[in-house]
């Protein structure tokens, strides 16, 4: 439909934090009413599936949701009614239950006037054998950095049946920084960082306006979880890197608003952990792995500052504060739960256990040689962190301390449970915005594989090292991590894969640019895992 601006709601805008509003067509159709951001669909079950929409009225607006086999709505199989209401951001999320399962639905939602939202499409998750099943993996995609031609491309596809979004959805940042230098034509707001309730809600009301985001959801189902940027940068269970308590208050009240925009924008369920039974062939578990019971990061920097025997100090970091057992990830009720969860899944005889999270799992330090595959001239700052990278990596240590890395610990703990039940494991990670496909052992045994996806948008180490060709860098980083089967450090893109009983077969799908609005061009690199050997075929 037409969308129609309310111009009162324009004048008020400023009681509801819109007043830094600053450019004229996104402000105007984010103040229009109607159906205003599409439609969405997700936390698919056997029976059931949520479905979402956003409609404007003068207040509370009850909505009439209709499922169909077909697009035409020729026989209405499902739906209920759904109150669209102020309190949470005019966003109205309904579970349709009744719904036969492995079947694709069309849905759409009616208002009291008869008008009708976009039809999307979506379907319910598959019972006993099951031959294929596709999935994206997505995340890490930062708007003003460029268009989401990733998004574009899997929306297009004919060969999936769910998206997995593994966080930054969207990202907290002002106007103007990461990126120093938006892309024209990719606005976003409010142009300040995202703290409040209100900043929040505007941010992921202009992200959802983007059209290949639209699409995406349109015609898929999505399983999504945060990371820490729908929060702020580095999020841990009490606090953030990109938190200052005196400037922005307590933290606890901003990691609430940011939970509370996201579920009510996103087709999810109030749990922080869930799973998805795909009939024999897999379980989907998405667990929480940010703000739950994530302790906080270490810090390598810290540990060396002022010492006079560096390689001294990092021995004492290594064996001390970074093997610590109770640094988790996930909380120890998540953990337990999980743990128990897997197990069931490979004793009911499930062939694949999947576990969609947040972060990168596999090891991975840097090459000893780091600090030298920068040419001289660099940023002072990235060198700096180079040279101390390097030093870490001497001693044993990470790069990463924000990933899995951080808490090995905690990885021993998952891994030592995943090969006691086992379980054939497939990992599915984000966050580090380059791709990463890691076999995973314990003991020194196989335990399963992991994709670890590149981002949309957001820049990887092409952008800190731009003088190193990434061909060059990938080899080094192999040669430095044995357990690493694949890396790209350069492109950006997404991730799929084709389930079948005997085998998983991963792609990295890379696409030809983000600085203009194309997907013609898109290539792919492939690694397969078969069933029973838990690592990445030859």
């Amino acid at each position: 439909m037409t969308l129609v601006v309310d111009r009162r709601l324009l004048l008020a805008a400023g009681t509801f934090g819109l007043a830094a509003l600053s450019t004229p067509g996104i402000a105007q159709i984010l103040t229009a009413r109607g159906f205003t951001h599409g439609v969405a669909s997700g936390e698919p079950a056997a029976g059931s599936v949520l479905l979402w929409t956003r409609y404007v009225g003068s207040g509370e607006t009850t909505l009439r949701c209709e499922v169909a086999d077909d697009a035409a709505f020729t026989k209405v199989m499902g739906g209920g009614e759904v109150v669209a209401s102020p309190a949470h951001d005019c966003c109205a999320k309904l579970t349709v239950t009744g719904l036969a399962p492995g079947k694709w639905y069309f849905y759409r939602f009616i208002a009291p006037d008869g008008t009708k939202s976009e039809t999307g499409r979506t379907r319910t998750l598959p019972v006993g054998d099951v031959s294929r099943f596709g999935i994206a993996l997505f995340s890490c995609a930062n708007l003003p950095f460029g268009w989401f031609n990733a998004y574009a491309h899997a929306a297009r596809r004919d060969d999936l049946d769910l998206i997995v979004h593994v966080g930054d959805y969207y990202y907290e940042y002002d106007y103007g920084h990461y990126p120093d230098k938006p892309m024209p034509g990719r606005p976003i707001e409010p142009l300040n960082e995202t703290v409040t309730l209100a900043d929040y809600r505007l941010r992921l009301a202009s992200y959802r306006l983007d059209p290949d985001l639209r699409a995406l959801h349109r015609n898929f189902p999505m399983v999504a979880q945060w990371d820490d940027h729908e929060s702020a940068n580095d999020s841990y269970e009490n606090g953030a890197e990109n938190h200052s308590p005196d400037k922005e208050g307590l933290w606890s009240v901003r990691k609430a608003a940011s939970q509370k925009a996201y579920r009510e924008w996103m087709p999810v369920s109030d749990e922080a952990y869930e799973s998805y039974q795909i009939g024999s062939l897999a379980t989907i578990f998405r667990p929480e792995t940010r703000l739950t019971g994530r302790s906080e990061q270490l810090d390598i920097g810290a540990a060396i500052k002022g010492q006079g025997d560096i390689m001294k100090a990092l021995a004492a970091f290594r064996d001390g504060p970074w093997m610590a057992a109770e640094r988790t990830l996930m909380g120890t009720a998540q953990e337990q739960r999980l743990y128990k969860d897997m197990a069931a899944s490979a004793k009911g005889g499930t062939r694949w256990q999947v576990l969609a999270q947040q972060v990168v799992m596999g090891s991975l330090k840097a090459p000893a040689q780091i600090a030298q595959l920068a040419t001289s001239g660099g940023d002072p700052k990235v060198a700096a962190a180079l040279m101390a990278i390097a030093a870490a990596s001497k001693a044993g240590l990470p790069f990463n301390m924000d990933s899995w890395d951080g808490y090995p610990a905690a990885r021993d703990r998952l891994l030592r449970a995943a090969a006691d039940a086992n379980c054939n494991l497939v990992v599915l990670s984000g966050d580090s915005h380059n791709a990463w496909g890691n076999n995973l052992t314990f003991d020194g045994s196989p335990v399963g594989v992991e994709y670890a996806g590149h981002s949309v948008t957001s820049p990887g180490y092409e952008e800190y090292l731009p003088a190193v060709p990434p061909a060059d860098l990938g080899k080094a980083m192999q040669a430095a991590n044995p357990g690493l089967s694949f890396v790209d450090t350069s492109r950006r893109g997404y991730v799929s894969m084709q389930v079948t009983p005997d085998a998983v077969k991963g792609e990295w799908h890379f696409v030809p640019t983000i600085a203009q609005h194309t997907v013609s061009g898109t290539t792919s690199e492939a690694r397969s895992v078969n069933w029973g050997q838990r690592r990445f075929a030859v």
